[in-house]
C-alpha cells in the first residue's frame, strides 16, 4: 500500500505528523469520541439517532517557557468535547461536512490552536464507517483571530462579606443563586481576624490574597454546592456546566497582566475587577452597599431576605 493511501486511511494524528513543517508543533488528541446524535439529509435518518465517532487532533505552538504543571497553559481536553457538544445542540444538519467546519472554526478560535484535523464517522449507515475528514489552519481562515467565542457565558458575581458567609441562611441564598439563569461566582472578603504583616509590599500582596482564599474555603466547608475554583479552565468548565464557584484569587491575580492594582487592598473592589474580567452580567453584593462606581452593572441586597 502507497505512504498515500495508508496516510488517507490513518487515524489524523498520523497525517499531522505527516504533513507538519519544519516549525516544531505539540498535538493534543480525541480519539473515538461516539455521540448518538440525529444528523443526516436522507428521509430515514430523520426522527432518529445514529451513532456518530470524532477524531480530532489539534496542533498547538510549543510552550515558550515551563508548563509547570499549569492547566491554565495548555489547550484544554475540555475546549474540544466541548466544541463538539455546543454545534450538536446548536441545530440539526444534514452533512457532517458541515458540522465538521463548525467543530473546526470553534475550536481554531482557541489562541492556543494552530491547526486542527477533525474526522467524523457514521457508525450505524452500513457495514463501516462512513465518513468525512477535514484540515483547517487558523492562518487560512480569515478574521478567525481575535473572534469572541458567542457561547461565553456571563456570569453573576456575588460578593459576599464575612456576615454574609457566617450567616444562618446562607444556604437559602445559595438556593436562590442556584435556581437562577446565569452562572454565579462567589467572592469573599479577608477573615475577621488581621493578617500577619510583610515588610514589602510583594510579600504582602501574597499574603492578603491567601488571606482571602483561606475565607473561601471557610465558606465552601459551609454548604457543598460550593466550589473553589484557582484556575480560569475551571472556572469557564464550572461556569459553562452551571456549578456555583468560590474565587480563590491568587493564581489568576498574579497571572494576570494588567493586575488589580490598589483594588487588590480593598475586597470588594477587587470583587469588581474580577467581574470585569469574566465579562460579568453583574455584580450582586449581598448585606453591604455595593461600590458607588464600578467596572459592571452592580447593586446590593439585604442579608435576612434572601431573593434577587
Amino acid at each position: 500500500m502507497s505512504s498515500e493511501v495508508r496516510l488517507a486511511f490513518a487515524h489524523p494524528s498520523e497525517r499531522a505528523i505527516a504533513t507538519a513543517g519544519d516549525d516544531p508543533r505539540d498535538r493534543i488528541s480525541l480519539r473515538d469520541h461516539i455521540r448518538e446524535v440525529e444528523i443526516g439529509a436522507f428521509q430515514q435518518e430523520r426522527g432518529t439517532t445514529q451513532r456518530i465517532c470524532f477524531n480530532i487532533v489539534v496542533e498547538v505552538a510549543p510552550q515558550d517557557g515551563p508548563v509547570d504543571d499549569d492547566v491554565d497553559r495548555i489547550l484544554s481536553y475540555d475546549r474540544v468535547t466541548e466544541a463538539i457538544a455546543h454545534e450538536l445542540a446548536a441545530e440539526r444538519l444534514n452533512l457532517l461536512e458541515t458540522l465538521a467546519e463548525r467543530i473546526a472554526t470553534r475550536i481554531l478560535r482557541e489562541p492556543q490552536a494552530i491547526r486542527v484535523f477533525v474526522r467524523i464517522e457514521k457508525l450505524d449507515r452500513g457495514p463501516g464507517a462512513l465518513g468525512v475528514e477535514i484540515v483547517r489552519s487558523r492562518h487560512n481562515m480569515a478574521g478567525l483571530a481575535g473572534q469572541a467565542d458567542d457561547d461565553a457565558p456571563h456570569p453573576r458575581v456575588v460578593f459576599l462579606p464575612n456576615a454574609a458567609v457566617n450567616a444562618s441562611n446562607l444556604s437559602a441564598w445559595i438556593d436562590t443563586l442556584e435556581a437562577a439563569p446565569e452562572p454565579v461566582v462567589l467572592c469573599v472578603g479577608r477573615p475577621d481576624a488581621a493578617a500577619p504583616q510583610a515588610g514589602s509590599a510583594m510579600p504582602q500582596r501574597r499574603i492578603d490574597l491567601l488571606a482571602i482564599e483561606q475565607n473561601a474555603w471557610v465558606l465552601a466547608s459551609r454548604d457543598p454546592r460550593c466550589v473553589v475554583v484557582t484556575t480560569r479552565t475551571e472556572l469557564d468548565w464550572a461556569m459553562k456546566h452551571r456549578r456555583i464557584s468560590v474565587w480563590a484569587p491568587s493564581k489568576i491575580v498574579l497571572d494576570s497582566v494588567e493586575g488589580p492594582g490598589a483594588a487588590l487592598r480593598d475586597p470588594l473592589a477587587l470583587a469588581d475587577w474580577f467581574a470585569r474580567i469574566l465579562a460579568a452580567r453583574e455584580l450582586l453584593v449581598i448585606g453591604q452597599e455595593a461600590p458607588t462606581a464600578g467596572s459592571v452593572p452592580h447593586r446590593a441586597l439585604p442579608l435576612d431576605r434572601p431573593g434577587l
